[in-house]
């Protein structure tokens, strides 16, 4: 049964959690969701095959070296179990208010326009259990009822893994829509990447290639790279699979002391080694959804 909006103008779907998505009545939710995603120039999915890689990680400071460079960005974490971006922000406990076409996404300091299931459910504790349907509704919701406004970017935090999540905002995201995949070097994360990649061309998206993460770490002291986890795993299923590979981001503490702290580690310290990576990987696929790679 349709969801019918009430006599406030707000959605009845999320009933409990204090999900509110105020909407046009008049407008069909196909209609609103075309005229949402017709102002987005690039549509980007950061997608990894099992989780603990890092993705979230690497979504927000590729997010965040976009919009340092002046691109408007939006991020959607499209993980409603598991929502870290707003905390990687700074945003942990804040609330989005309702305007007249949607509900306001948050704003970071970075100018970044952020929508998180963290903001709607009220305790960071409190566990979500909803089944598929009620997740479609809500990813529906979130590109079609969400103010994004005109964006360079929009890019969105998918739940790990090839399942139907992540199949569900590839089909409302529509085309063009270009995939990211994050994998560690271990043989284990290899092996869901590289279904990660298959998963993606089964949907006939742009896949913008693989990215290693957790790829070494320096000595504090010598300086040598440790090869905690092996190395140069992803840049061997990119080739095997012929897809880009884009890069290794090095193993940083750093990267986690500045998560927690809210500030992506492009922010707090622009100049570290991990920092440089991020920034390389965002300059690539700047240049490959813009069409200005050589």
């Amino acid at each position: 049964m349709a969801d019918e909006p009430r006599k406030d103008g707000f959605s009845k779907s999320g009933k409990g959690f204090g999900v509110r998505f105020p909407r046009r009545p008049s407008e069909g939710v196909e209609t609103r969701l075309a005229r949402r995603l017709s102002v987005i120039r690039h549509r980007i999915a950061v997608i990894s095959g099992k989780g603990g890689v890092g993705k979230t990680t690497v979504a927000v400071n590729v997010a965040a070296t976009l919009a340092a460079w002046g691109r408007r960005v939006g991020i959607l974490d499209g993980d409603i179990h598991g929502p870290d971006v707003p905390e990687m922000f700074g945003l942990e406990g804040l609330n989005p208010e309702s305007g007249p076409d949607g509900l306001i996404p948050l704003v970071t300091g970075g100018k970044i326009k952020v929508m998180s299931m963290a903001f709607l459910i009220g305790s960071k504790d409190t566990p979500v259990s909803w089944r598929g349907p009620l997740k479609h509704s809500l990813f529906q919701q979130f590109l079609a009822d969400v103010q994004w406004g005109e964006l360079d970017y929009l890019i969105v935090d998918l739940p790990s893994g090839t399942g139907d999540e992540p199949a569900s905002i590839a089909q409302l995201l529509g085309k063009p829509l270009w995939i990211l995949v994050v994998t560690t070097p271990q043989e284990v994360a290899l092996l869901d990447s590289r279904k990660a990649v298959i998963f993606s061309k089964t949907l006939n998206t742009e896949i913008l290639g693989i990215l290693e993460n957790m790829s070494g770490l320096e000595c504090p002291k010598c300086r040598e790279t440790i090869n905690l986890f092996k190395s140069g795993g992803g840049e061997k299923a990119a080739e095997e699979l012929g897809v880009p590979f884009l890069g290794r981001i090095p193993i940083d503490p750093q990267i986690v002391s500045s998560g927690d702290a809210g500030v992506p580690i492009v922010f707090a310290d622009p100049d570290s080694r991990a920092s440089k990576a991020f920034e390389q990987v965002a300059l690539t696929v700047d240049r490959f959804v813009t069409g200005t790679h050589s």
